[in-house]
């Protein structure tokens, strides 16, 4: 097939680009490398399977262009991470609305099949779970920047949704909860890096809040296995999943995981989330997924272990390091 990846530098998407490419897919990465990386898709450059294409999905014009000839479209392109949406509102808002509209424009225009990617931060702060792709979500006051995000992708759910409603247009939408793995940066607030850089540094882990919040983290090998499954799946279209492990842990309890992993003798310190991203913060206290429909769909299930990711990872930082 011929396949366009957004967001295909991207940490998720140059793995699902990998994938890809192994499949014997021909694919197109489109990425303006503002949070995607040049180096994760580097070692695809001289495979005549693999296109790379410097642009933004902000440009209509080059998304229109990249999406006709193209079987399906994996759309991951989108601004992520905490700590970028309280930095950046106006911006990733904009990226992440007008970003996805263009996309779909695209793909209804040439009717290619879509996969979107969305965001557990759909759910909001309720304390129930885990999630079903139901439920109801629960937000604060829109003048809490942490809820743009999750507010953005409600919308491009919706978009998404009335593309395959109204016109017609095969669409599958994801919900991914804490995807991790090599090639993942923490300088977005992704705390699994951020907690193995540290580690392996020897310094303090910081531990936000009283780190008593979980978190159901998943490997991004098998999400992007599970992201595949689906868009070959016929009856997963107009549909919504939740793509998640198994592997709930506590932040604190995850801080003493990597330090033993890591055999680091660093401790832990706690910091109060107002330190870290301003005041009126807020924090979801547990963040856990109903994976049942995912499973009945491509009878696959993200089993891999919580320990067997770290350690990846861990052995990814230390081989990148300079020598």
């Amino acid at each position: 097939m011929r396949i366009l990846v957004t967001g295909g530098a991207g940490f998720i998407g140059s793995h699902l680009v990998d994938h890809l490419v192994r499949n014997g897919d021909d694919v197109t990465a489109l990425d303006n490398l503002s949070t995607g990386r040049y180096p994760n898709i580097r070692h695809l450059l001289n495979n005549p399977k693999f296109r790379f294409v410097e642009g933004s999905v902000l440009d209509l014009d080059v998304v229109q262009s990249e999406v006709e000839g193209t079987d399906a479209v994996y759309h991951l392109a989108a601004a992520v991470g905490v700590q970028l949406i309280v930095d950046r509102p106006l911006q990733s808002m904009i990226t992440n609305i007008k970003g996805t509209e263009n996309v779909l424009e695209a793909a209804e225009k040439h009717r290619v099949k879509i996969l979107i990617a969305s965001t557990s931060e759909i759910y909001g702060k309720s304390n129930d779970g885990p999630f079903k792709e139901e439920d109801d979500r629960l937000l604060g006051s829109p003048r809490k920047l942490r809820w743009s995000y999750s507010t953005s992708k409600a919308v491009d759910e919706i978009l998404a949704f009335v593309y395959y409603k109204e016109l017609g247009l095969p669409t599958v939408v994801v919900r991914l909860f804490n995807t991790i793995g090599p090639r993942q940066v923490g300088q977005y607030g992704m705390v699994v890096p951020r907690f193995i850089s540290q580690a392996l540094r020897g310094v303090d882990l910081t531990v936000y809040g009283d780190g008593e919040q979980s978190r159901s983290f998943t490997s991004v090998y098998d999400v992007v296995k599970a992201l595949h499954l689906l868009m070959t799946t016929p009856g997963a279209e107009g549909e919504v999943f939740n793509v998640a492990g198994h592997s709930e842990i506590n932040i604190r309890d995850l801080a003493q995981l990597v330090i033993e992993r890591t055999g680091s003798s660093s401790r832990i310190v706690f910091v109060p989330f107002a330190e870290v991203y301003g005041e009126g913060f807020e924090e979801m206290s547990r963040r856990a997924a109903d994976t049942t429909k995912l499973e009945a769909a491509i009878n696959f299930s993200c089993d891999t272990t919580l320990v067997d990711t770290l350690d990846t990872m861990i052995e990814f930082v230390r081989e990148s390091a300079p020598k």
